[in-house]
């Protein structure tokens, strides 16, 4: 669900040369509210709210919902505030990936194989290879919102431009249910009507800073001097990329296979929370899930961050780089306590009884500096050698918990994700649960 800026003024009709406009951004409107419309008939017509629970936030909302001021982000209390009537549903992932996967493979791939998913709902496709057959992009884009309304009763909005920038723009002030052509020798004057918060990457943050030197829309962006930029946003290289964009000017290439940055687990607590025994329980079961998937893809992070929101919303993070890439919990969490305790001010061995100097809201962990497991170039440590030299099994501790944490995924595969989880206390192995014991951890995201 975008809530990027929309200017009535730009959607209009901008002129019909599609020359080079070989870059299409599509991006299905109100995505996860739409699905449960389209599954369940009765609800079309109502403001329909995804995201429940009293400390939960909206994951997206139906047309009809942000009639009332919801917008995605906005804690779910406070959408309820604004839409007492609304239909307010859990998140189901589960299906709107599976509906997601569907669309792409059964409508965008009869087109091209040149297509860049960016999220479950939006994704650029460059038709350069396809307009010998098609003709025309625009052409493509309309056969595209016709196939996804008849096949799975949703609509979708289309933005063709000559780069991805201008494209994305244009699909989203031709929402919903729509279809924006920018021709190049227009694209810089699309761009330039636009308020700052226009321009994808463009943040309150960055906002607030380029309005301090009287920076307020891109119209102003344009005639700054990429000198006087960096000075604004502390930055060159961010000048030079809000100078590009200020003219329309892109020169990213619609790439199919974009690599995994990052796999991340968080979860908020049912009550904020001082006791530290509660946060590193649930940085260990983040942990756990993102050790899980990076030895699902095959592949090792040197990167860990450790991620904390406060009681009054306010966050901070902090990163670490790894000695070596690793892909097992055992290694990430002693890791994430001490950047636990970083963050903190606490010292190293502070004890878990001892209360956390600020309230936490939520806790999770991020794995980044991904690499390939048959890429990773992993130098034994001393203390690995010297364990291996006195073990019977000739084995180091880390490679015995790594063999034990790829059993657990054969478990689980087979019983489920709860059927086995993991202990880890800077000395444990692991701890096997019952499935009918067991609680369902915390969502992650």
């Amino acid at each position: 669900m975008s809530t990027a800026p929309r200017l009535q003024a730009a959607k209009r009709d901008w002129g019909h040369d599609e020359t080079g406009c070989t870059v299409l951004h599509i991006d299905m409107d109100a995505f996860y509210a739409s699905l449960e419309v389209a599954r369940n008939p009765q609800l079309k017509g109502k403001p329909v709210i995804i995201g429940t629970g009293t400390r939960s936030v909206v994951s997206a909302a139906s047309y009809e919902a942000r009639a009332y001021g919801v917008n995605s982000a906005m804690a779910t209390a406070r959408a309820r505030q604004l839409c007492p009537n609304g239909v307010f549903l859990p998140v189901d992932m589960r299906y709107y990936r599976m509906m997601s996967r569907r669309i792409f493979e059964d409508v965008f791939s009869r087109i091209t194989d040149r297509f860049e998913q960016v999220s479950v709902d939006e994704g650029y496709m460059d038709v350069s290879a396809a307009l010998r057959q098609w003709g025309a992009p625009s052409r493509i884009g309309a056969w595209i919102r016709q196939q996804v309304i008849q096949r799975y009763h949703i609509t979708c909005s289309v933005g063709i431009a000559s780069n991805k920038l201008v494209a994305k723009m244009a699909s989203t002030n031709a929402k919903p249910d729509g279809m924006l052509l920018i021709p190049v020798e227009r694209q810089a004057q699309f761009v330039q009507m636009m308020p700052l918060r226009g321009i994808p990457g463009i943040g309150p943050s960055l906002e607030r800073k380029l309005n301090a030197w009287g920076i307020n829309t891109v119209a102003d962006l344009a005639t700054t001097s990429e000198t006087a930029l960096a000075q604004a946003c502390g930055s060159a290289i961010t000048a030079h990329i809000l100078h590009m964009a200020a003219w329309g000017l892109d020169d990213r290439e619609v790439t199919p296979h974009t690599p995994e940055k990052s796999i991340g687990s968080e979860s908020t607590f049912d009550e904020d929370t001082y006791d530290a025994h509660q946060v590193r329980s649930l940085l260990r079961r983040c942990c756990d899930e993102v050790a899980r998937s990076l030895r699902k893809r095959e592949l090792m992070a040197r990167t860990l961050t450790v991620k904390l929101r406060y009681a009054d919303l306010s966050y901070t993070t902090r990163t670490k780089t790894m000695d070596q890439p690793v892909d097992t919990a055992s290694a990430l969490y002693p890791q994430a306590v001490e950047l636990l305790n970083t963050t903190l001010g606490l010292a190293p061995d502070t004890p878990e009884t001892v209360a956390l100097p600020k309230e936490i809201r939520l806790a999770g962990i991020s794995a980044s500096g991904l690499v390939a497991v048959h890429q990773a170039v992993i130098q034994p440590t001393l203390e690995d050698m010297l364990q291996e030299h006195d073990s019977t099994s000739g084995e180091s501790k880390s490679t015995r918990l790594r063999d034990a944490e790829q059993a657990m995924d054969a478990v689980r595969q087979r019983y489920g994700v709860n059927a086995v989880s993991l202990g880890v206390n800077g000395e444990s192995g692991t701890r096997h649960r019952d499935v009918s014991n067991s609680r369902t951890a915390p969502d992650t995201m």
